[in-house]
């Protein structure tokens, strides 16, 4: 396939670049930072995804969009919006356009945020943001449902847990999501034949501890490997543990998470 991934130069997106290209796909990067291109056998675009003619040059002729650009901390709620949904619509016009019918989408864990922790957290459980830029990523998947429903486009939103190299805390036992089930993850969105409208899955790796429902992943061909519980004998318990485990969001949802001021 030939992939669009914005967000190319984030840790995320080499990530994904490598991985994707490595795996037999042609990508292009698009990115607001010039970066090295070695992963992207389609080069790099250089641009912001809210400006409509660039997005339009970086869509022409692939297959498939991969959106991992945006802010990726809390900051003023025209930012949120800004950096993930009028980019989220920028993209969804431009596919349109185009014709390209697949739009792949980093939505966070922190779209569900203030939930309370569940033994397993289904997909269909309703939005409730803990912050802005889960305001954001709720409002960007409502999107891809709107087009979804209008257009020839079929949509996968991936609420990421915790993407790390390897866990660092009692609660990433749960929401780990490894740099290699990533791209796994990724890959299955891009290219899987059952995807229908808008479908949400969790971006966990396949943790013994998981607190999230894997089952709609792996039904689109999402099948992870990797288990932060082969780190647990690593890892410290700290005393907030139990306070970070009580909600979805970890804790950008307890008391003790400020908004910055600007």
């Amino acid at each position: 396939m030939r992939v669009l991934v914005t967000g190319s130069a984030g840790s995320i997106g080499t990530t994904v670049t490598a991985g994707l290209q490595e795996a037999g796909h042609d990508v292009r990067g698009f990115d607001l930072l010039a970066h090295d291109d070695s992963s992207c056998s389609l080069g790099v675009l250089v641009g912001d995804c809210t400006d409509p003619d660039v997005v339009a040059r970086a869509v022409d002729g692939t297959d498939a969009v991969v959106h991992l650009a945006g802010r990726p901390n809390e900051g003023p709620l025209a930012e949120e919006l800004t950096s993930h949904v009028l980019t989220t619509a920028t993209l969804l016009d431009a596919m349109v356009a185009a014709g390209v019918g697949r739009f792949v989408y980093a939505s966070s864990n922190h779209a569900v945020g203030m939930t309370e922790r569940a033994d397993l957290l289904r997909t269909d459980v309703c939005g409730r943001p803990d912050t802005f830029y889960g305001v954001a990523k709720v409002a960007a998947e409502g999107l891809l449902s709107l087009y979804a429903d209008r257009h020839p486009i079929t949509a996968v939103s991936m609420r990421i847990g915790s993407f790390l190299d390897r866990p660092t805390s009692r609660r990433n036992l749960a929401t780990w999501l490894s740099p290699g089930d990533c791209v796994r993850m990724v890959e299955a969105a891009t290219g899987s034949k059952t995807v229908t409208g808008h479908t949400v899955v969790y971006g966990i790796s396949a943790n013994t501890g998981a607190w999230w429902d894997l089952e709609p992943g792996r039904a689109i061909g999402y099948h992870p490997v990797d288990d932060a519980a082969a780190y647990a004998d690593e890892i410290s318990a700290g005393p907030d543990d139990e306070a970070e485990a009580a909600r979805v969001g970890g804790p950008l949802a307890g008391p003790a998470f400020t908004r910055p001021s600007r």
